[in-house]
Formats: C-alpha cells, sequence, structure tokens
C-alpha cells in the first residue's frame, strides 16, 4: 500500500473507531496502520486502570489491564514493558505530555534505565491517552534512519485523542474494574460511608454537594433500606453546620402518643410520665442538623408543630406557654409516597411544600448494580471486622450472583445477607466466602458454568441493563439492541424479567 493510500486508511481508522463495538480487532488494524504511514518498526498501545499503583512503584513485569502490540515478539514486548516501567511511558503518562528522542539510549532523561542502554533503543514517540492519562502509544525504531517527523507526531496525537473516549468502554470489559462516576464530586463532597461508583449515586451526590451548603430543608426520599440515612449525615458532614450536633429521630419507631414529647420536649407534668422537664431531640440538635426519617409516620399534631418550626424557626415543648427559639437544619426522609398522603389527608399539604423544597431521590440498587460487588466486599469486611474473625477473600462466583440477585430491601437486605455469609463461611472454616454462603441453596461448587449458561446468563443482564437505562422503554432498548421489538418482548419472556 502507497504511503498515501496508508495514511488515509489511518484517518478512516480513526473516524471508524467510536462508532465500533468491538474495538479490540479495529485497534490492531490502527496500530499496523500508525506504523506503516510514521515509518516505526513497532508500535505498542498501554492502558492502565486508573486506581492501580503508580508506574514506578509497580514491578516491571506487572501486565497492563489493557495492551496492544505491532511488530514485537512476545520477549520484545516484555522488553518494552521493562524499558518503560519507569521511563518513557511513565514518564509520558505522569507528565501528560509527549515524549520524543532520536536516540534513548543517547537521551540524558534515560541514560540510568539499564535495558535502554541493554538493548540500544533508538528512536522514540509516546504520546499519552486521555486527561489525565491512562494509558500510552508507544513508538519505538524507525524502517529508515533518522528521527519521527513533526508530522508523525502528530498523527501519534491524533491517535491518542481519538482513543481517550474509547479507554472508559474498553475499561468496564475489564474483570473487577468499573468507571468510577463519583470521582469528581468526591473530590468536593465527602462521604466515605456511602459506598459506589455507579452513574445514579454519582447523580444523587452531585445533587447533595449542591444542597448541602445551603440553609434550606431537604427531603430525601427512596425505598427502604436504599441509604437515606447516610445521605443526610454526609450533607449535614458537608455543610455550614458541619461538627455539630447531628441528632437522628425515627419518626416510625415512636409511639404516636410520645412523638411529640420526643422531638419538641415536655415540660413537667405536661404528661403522665412527664415527672421532670424533658429535653426533645429540638433541643438536644441546637445549633446543628436534625434528621427526621419516615417523616410520613408524624400526627397531624406533631405537623403542625413541625410546620411552625420551619416557618418562624421556633416551637411550643408540650405544656410549655411559650416559645423556643429553634437554630437547626431540618432534613426528612421517607419511603412512602407524600403526594399520595396529601390527596388522602395523612399529610399537610402545607407541611408537604415546606419539606419538598429540594428533594433528592435515593437509587434503589436495582439502578445501581454496577456497585453491589463493591458492597458485598465492604460488608464482608466490616462484619468480619464487627464480630473479630479473621477476613475472608470474597469470590468472584459470589460478587456474580449478588450482582444478578434482586434486593428488595436495597442495601439493608444485601448488608445482613453477607454478615449471615460470613458467619456460615466461618462455621465451614472457609478463607473464601463462597455463592452457596450468600445463597445456601446453591452448590457449593468452584467449576464455571457451561458456555451457553455463561452466554445465557450475560445476554440476560444485558438485556435487563439497557432496559433499565432506558426506563423499560421497549421501543428505545429494541433499536439500542438492534432488535425486532417482538424478539425483545420474547427475550424479557424468557429471562423473567422483571421491571
Amino acid at each position: 500500500m502507497a504511503t498515501g493510500d496508508a495514511e488515509r486508511a489511518f484517518y478512516r481508522r480513526l473516524l471508524d473507531l467510536g462508532a465500533q463495538l468491538e474495538v479490540e480487532p479495529l485497534l490492531d488494524q490502527a496500530l499496523a496502520l500508525i506504523a506503516e504511514v510514521t515509518g516505526a518498526k513497532t508500535a505498542y498501545l498501554e492502558l492502565s486502570d486508573d486506581d492501580a499503583a503508580p508506574r514506578d512503584s509497580r514491578d516491571a513485569r506487572d501486565e497492563p489491564r489493557f495492551w496492544r502490540a505491532h511488530g514485537l515478539s512476545a520477549a520484545d514486548i516484555a522488553t518494552v514493558r521493562a524499558t518503560i516501567s519507569r521511563g518513557i511511558i511513565g514518564r509520558a503518562i505522569a507528565d501528560g505530555v509527549t515524549v520524543e528522542t532520536p536516540s534513548a539510549a543517547a537521551d540524558p532523561r534515560f541514560e540510568d534505565l539499564r535495558s535502554v542502554q541493554l538493548h540500544g533503543i533508538d528512536a522514540v514517540l509516546c504520546a499519552p491517552v486521555g486527561t489525565p492519562a491512562v494509558g500510552a502509544i508507544y513508538l519505538q525504531g524507525r524502517a529508515t534512519a533518522g528521527s519521527f517527523t513533526t508530522a508523525d507526531r502528530e498523527r501519534v496525537e491524533l491517535f491518542a485523542r481519538q482513543l481517550a473516549p474509547l479507554a472508559d468502554r474498553l475499561a468496564s470489559r475489564w474483570p473487577g474494574r468499573r468507571v468510577d462516576h463519583t470521582r469528581s464530586v468526591r473530590k468536593r463532597f465527602r462521604c466515605e460511608a456511602l459506598i459506589g461508583r455507579s452513574e445514579a449515586l454519582a447523580r444523587v451526590l452531585g445533587e447533595a454537594s449542591h444542597v448541602a451548603p445551603l440553609a434550606v430543608s431537604v427531603l430525601i426520599t427512596g425505598a427502604t433500606g436504599t441509604g437515606k440515612s447516610l445521605l443526610a449525615r454526609a450533607i449535614a458532614d458537608n455543610s455550614r453546620r458541619a461538627g455539630r450536633p447531628f441528632v437522628a429521630i425515627n419518626c416510625a419507631a415512636i409511639p404516636e402518643a410520645l412523638i411529640e414529647s420526643e422531638l419538641f420536649g415536655a415540660e413537667k407534668g405536661a404528661h403522665s410520665t412527664a415527672t421532670a422537664r424533658v429535653l426533645g431531640k429540638l433541643a438536644a440538635a441546637a445549633g446543628g442538623t436534625l434528621f427526621l426519617d419516615e417523616v410520613a409516620e408524624l400526627s397531624l399534631a406533631a405537623q403542625a408543630k413541625l410546620l411552625q418550626l420551619l416557618q418562624e424557626q421556633q416551637y411550643y415543648p408540650l405544656g410549655a406557654s411559650a416559645p423556643v427559639a429553634a437554630d437547626v437544619r431540618v432534613i426528612s426522609a421517607t419511603h412512602q409516597d407524600l403526594k399520595a398522603r396529601v390527596a388522602s389527608r395523612q399529610f399537610r399539604d402545607d407541611l408537604y411544600y415546606r419539606l419538598h423544597v429540594l428533594p433528592l431521590a435515593m437509587p434503589s440498587l436495582a439502578e445501581r448494580r454496577d456497585d453491589v460487588p463493591e458492597l458485598v466486599e465492604q460488608f464482608c469486611a466490616d462484619a468480619c471486622r464487627r464480630h473479630e474473625l479473621r477476613p475472608l477473600r470474597v469470590a468472584r462466583r459470589a460478587l456474580q450472583a449478588c450482582a444478578d440477585a434482586a434486593w428488595p430491601g436495597n442495601l439493608r437486605e444485601l448488608a445482613n445477607a453477607i454478615e449471615a455469609a460470613v458467619v456460615r463461611a466461618h462455621i465451614d472454616g472457609s478463607d473464601t466466602l463462597g455463592e452457596h454462603h450468600v445463597f445456601p441453596a446453591a452448590k457449593a461448587v468452584d467449576d464455571a458454568p457451561s458456555l451457553h449458561e455463561a452466554t445465557r446468563q450475560f445476554r440476560a443482564r444485558y438485556v435487563r441493563e439497557t432496559l433499565e437505562r432506558l426506563d423499560w422503554d421497549v421501543a428505545e432498548a429494541a433499536r439500542a439492541l438492534d432488535l425486532a421489538r417482538s424478539h425483545l418482548y420474547a427475550l424479557i419472556a424468557d429471562y423473567g424479567l422483571r421491571r
């Protein structure tokens, strides 16, 4: 192929990269083409897990998460990795700039690298992939004498820019590796107790990060066990009241006759059990945050007092004739449909509007399945530590089984299941928490599923995730999956998928 034809083919390949579902074969061809148009003897592409140890602290024999090579034997690839483990690619990734040299062996920057000198490496061109860099494209040696040209550098950097958006797609297929959608928001919003990296969790954390510093009431909605109290605590910890009291009260756990006294306090003799003055949770939260979990369970009388608190920043303890000033921020939560309770006259509409200023919806585990493996490992470690048991490794089959299972009780149900599994594993004397420990009905087997069964599981999971991503719009999902709508309905029925 003539150079001009090769270059045109190279640019066509670049344009095709983003549209391909199977990226690896295309990258092989693109690497061959970039070697051809630049005159490079060899081309090597490496992408690393951005959560991995820094390259300069890793062993030279460590294999990166993803790599492709052209014109290199297995021994050559090992040499390249040894050469670049603390040198050329490491510098390109660390500095985020292209490294270019007519002779690495004669370059003062790399003269201390034994492998560079040993193998007499000459012309090198190395461009980082991504910002911040998660990998690099490395060209070594030229078919003809001389250095790489400015045009060669531009081609390599263009290739790196085109590849950057594909890095996350490739990373999402690495075993045990998920894209961390929460990374940027966690830099400004402290929420260590909220475990996960999913897009759904990132969305609510992003909203909470904007709400936290504001002096407004917050209503957190979501199914039971989704972590509403953890989000409330995180909002308080990131607010202007951080470090001051955080007082939580579960309105559903206190008898209706005592809720007002518990919340607002009571003067001596205000009711039969008030033998002395009782300070309520509002007084305990002074200067800080009051969290009302299951706020829908408040009696109508308590709702009226809470409305007065929110409107006037003062309240009356039971039996008191004078109001008490309140310096407190109120965060409330419920798993119930407050609009429906307003319609049935079980909840005051004026209080609903006061609480519903900035609502936050906590996603269910069904909406953040990608977080389940990380949650399982954390819950396992927590249970071992809490019960002073030896640490356990979680089997990959167990992680996958947990990710595939339905958890209607969300985080609470999953945490309880893993705690029970930890106990079963230790009773068995096992060092590994297996699928049969979490799901006792499962067989304790180590063999992998058949190819047919593994394919079926993958197809079912892929169809389910597509439907969930598109809010179960079957027509849109059929288009995304390139299936006839009737075929998709058949798959939904066959796999027993439910919204």
